[in-house]
């Protein structure tokens, strides 16, 4: 048997690629180890420019159940310092609660639909390439077979067995300092006020926000599906498995005061969960030969902040419609590198605020500090947008060429004088030439699109890639043809 494109692993990310090379006409074969989808919850929400971007391939509306597009949130936090959003201009700081659960369930519709396969109770176990193709070998209900294939992608986590296969260097640094308990609980209806917590012997607790004290941090989330509490200690931690009472002494020693918690109402299923160690790492490379890293496979970072899903769900939209080209031959490998060249200075972003938000929570006089005037220069604007950008990824760039400042960052949002906007031209991921004074007289066809239409903007035409980064821009009623033409030969 064989493929064009195989994707090890069956999570978001690996369905986010397969449904970008599903509307680049690729029908790659997902695997997924798991004969059927986890229970647990590994993440609640979304954080970040991916929900712009996934309003733009139509998903969002599908997540959010509502027709209008995301809203930046007025307030989120950073290193448990608390960002007031409602001071910044082009606020770019999008939140959607929504289970991971319900995101794979979303994303693998979406990819049957474009035709993908997804085999789940499939695992790699093992690989081999040559300049003309994978040969993956794969474990199975009926057992081992081997699938061929132009590319393989292990979007299999962390602890990646492509990343193991292909003998990938992961380096970083794993710290056991400190022990994260979390779990479902219900706390009793006279400590509850709105939108948050008022635990008497120690004050009001907002919900969803990191609370930082002198010996460590609380979170309370009252999520739709279930509140959630978690409690960071820095102290070593055992393998035994969490329970509510450990939890609620965790809390205790934390707040300096006693919080009850009672069982979770429901059937479930509940989350009781014990993290000892932490990971901080980044491949050494995204690419050997025919095969690639995605998501946790390529890097790993602290969860705070919740910036996981947004970093390797957009590695997923960078890479699926250049993987898509060379593996159709419409494009050189040249095409593929820049995969790794403009998504890992975005994961070392991450790593490095994920870093630096853990310092700000540690426990300490000194840490406390710290804490003071930074929390004074959050009162200023262009502080706190500097991080909202930080935080959704949207002060990415990528070094796309000279000319208009525009060009290799990431097309804001338009809407046009038919009454749509730039969310419904860019769902068929078709590299799009905006044409917005009607002078380029330029023809679409299935490698490129071409608008003609009206827009209150200062441009006069625009090139988008597929992941809607702008590859040329113009504010010129002439444009300047010849840059246009090297732009379209490069990216489409």
């Amino acid at each position: 048997m064989s493929t064009e494109v195989v994707i090890a692993g069956g999570g978001p990310n690996g369905l986010m690629l397969a449904i970008e090379l599903g509307l680049a006409g690729i029908r790659p074969v997902v695997l997924e180890k798991l004969s059927e989808q986890a229970l647990e919850n590994r993440a609640n929400g979304l954080v970040g420019q991916v929900l712009r971007m996934l309003d733009r391939r139509g998903l969002y509306q599908r997540l959010s159940g509502s027709t209008q597009p995301p809203e930046p949130t007025p307030g989120y936090v950073f290193g448990a310092l608390p960002l007031d959003l409602s001071i910044v201009d082009d606020n770019s700081l999008c939140v959607l609660m929504v289970p991971q659960r319900r995101v794979e369930q979303v994303l693998a519709e979406r990819a049957r639909e474009l035709g993908v396969e997804i085999r789940r109770g499939h695992e790699l176990v093992n690989l081999t390439q040559t300049d003309a193709k994978v040969i993956a070998r794969i474990d199975g209900p009926d057992g081992e077979y081997d699938l061929e294939t132009g590319y393989l992608v292990g979007a299999d986590g962390g602890r990646s067995t492509t990343r193991k296969l292909l003998g990938i260097d992961f380096p970083g640094v794993t710290k056991q300092n400190s022990v994260s308990r979390t779990a479902h609980a219900a706390v009793p209806a006279e400590f509850v006020v709105p939108n948050g917590l008022n635990v008497p012997g120690h004050g009001f607790i907002p919900a969803f926000l990191h609370h930082r004290t002198e010996t460590g941090v609380f979170v309370y989330a009252p999520l739709p599906t279930g509140t959630l509490l978690s409690s960071m200690e820095w102290s070593p931690g055992d393998e035994t498995p969490l329970t509510l009472p450990e939890l609620q002494a965790s809390i205790a020693r934390v707040l300096g005061t006693e919080l009850p918690l009672l069982p979770p109402a429901g059937d479930g299923p509940h989350l009781l969960r014990k993290l000892t160690s932490g990971n901080t790492r980044l491949a050494a490379t995204f690419r050997s030969g025919r095969v690639l890293l995605l998501g946790d496979a390529a890097h790993v970072h602290a969860a705070i902040g919740g910036p996981g899903l947004n970093l390797g769900l957009q590695d997923a939209i960078n890479l699926g419609w250049k993987l898509a080209r060379v593996a159709r031959g419409e494009a050189s490998e040249a095409l593929l590198n820049t995969y790794e060249s403009e998504r890992r200075p975005a994961a070392q972003r991450v790593v490095t605020h994920t870093q630096a938000q853990a310092a700000l929570i540690a426990p300490g006089g000194d840490v406390t500090a710290l804490r003071a005037p930074l929390t004074e220069l959050l009162t200023q604007p262009a502080n706190t947008k500097f991080l909202a950008d930080l935080l959704s990824g949207a002060d990415i760039t990528y070094n796309l060429g000279n000319g208009h400042p525009l060009t290799g960052h990431w097309c804001p949002d338009l809407e046009f004088d038919d009454g749509t906007r730039l969310a419904d031209h860019t769902q068929d991921a078709c590299p799009l030439l905006l044409d917005l004074t009607g002078n380029l007289d330029i023809p679409g066809d299935d490698q490129l699109k071409v608008l003609t239409a009206r827009a209150d903007t200062p441009l006069t035409a625009l090139l988008l890639r597929p992941d809607c980064y702008v590859a040329w821009a113009t504010e010129s009623p002439v444009p300047d043809r010849t840059a246009l033409k090297t732009a379209l030969a490069t990216w489409t």
